[in-house]
């Protein structure tokens, strides 16, 4: 039995469909990367999955039980942590409390606490004061990891973690991911970052216009295979570097 699941899964904003039957699945401790383009549907999919879209309650399963159909406060309670794209920490905050608002909504024992997070990011202890405005990029993207990992998840879903951020930084954000899978969590993460994506993940879901084009395990996809799987037989999508 899969830990998650989407089943069938489709995803409307009003008119526009965004995902037609998107079937995925996640085993306990395993980290999932969705790849994609621009407009593929990955957002779409990670808003479904933590409950920020209502979807059919049955399209999507944890622990074998439908929760598409819940808000977004008992998916989280239930142990499904989002790390947002563009991060979206609260601006009035100082790193320590953006940190905190972590455990509202669920607070259980387990491996993450500030001093954990301090251990993985030792930069967020030294600004743990310092207004969340007044840091890097790279350590806004920490402060944001770090907030989903205080409610202590069993899933953590991370959305285009590496976006707008210098390739240096997205190696030691990345450099943080053997220690959060080392206290068994899984982890899905949607990257346009093909690269970065393929060496941190066990298994590899490819979407497209709203689509799975590709899954399999990361180790046994072929350049070809994905760059097929990502632009389409005849390239429509544009250019993107896999290397």
């Amino acid at each position: 039995m899969a830990l998650l699941e989407t089943r069938g899964l489709k995803a409307s904003y009003g008119d526009f469909q965004a995902l037609f039957g998107v079937d995925i699945s996640v085993e306990t401790g395993e980290t999932i990367a969705i790849i994609g383009a621009n407009g593929a549907g990955k957002t779409t999919l990670m808003r479904s999955i933590s409950g920020v879209l209502a979807n059919d309650p049955a399209s999507i399963l944890y622990q074998d039980e439908p929760i598409g159909g819940l808000p977004a406060p008992d998916v989280l309670a239930r142990g499904i942590a989002m790390v947002p794209e563009g991060r979206k920490l609260f601006a009035s905050l100082t790193v320590e409390e953006n940190l905190l608002v972590g455990t509202y909504g669920r607070k259980i024992d387990g491996p993450w606490s500030l001093d954990s997070i301090y251990a993985l990011f030792p930069i967020l202890k030294e600004r743990r004061n310092t207004p969340s405005t007044a840091l890097s990029g790279g350590q806004q993207q920490m402060v944001a990891i770090g907030r989903g990992l205080m409610s202590n998840p069993a899933v953590l879903l991370c959305d285009e973690i590496s976006l707008g951020l210098a390739p240096v930084v997205v190696r030691d954000i990345y450099a943080a991911f053997p220690r959060i899978r080392e206290t068994g969590a899984s982890i899905v993460i949607v990257e346009q970052d093909i690269a970065q994506a393929l060496k941190v993940a066990d298994r590899v879901y490819c979407m497209m216009e709203g689509r799975v084009t590709l899954s399999g395990r990361a180790a046994d996809l072929s350049r070809e295979d994905i760059h097929k799987a990502y632009f389409g037989a005849d390239g429509r999508n544009g250019h993107h570097e896999l290397a």
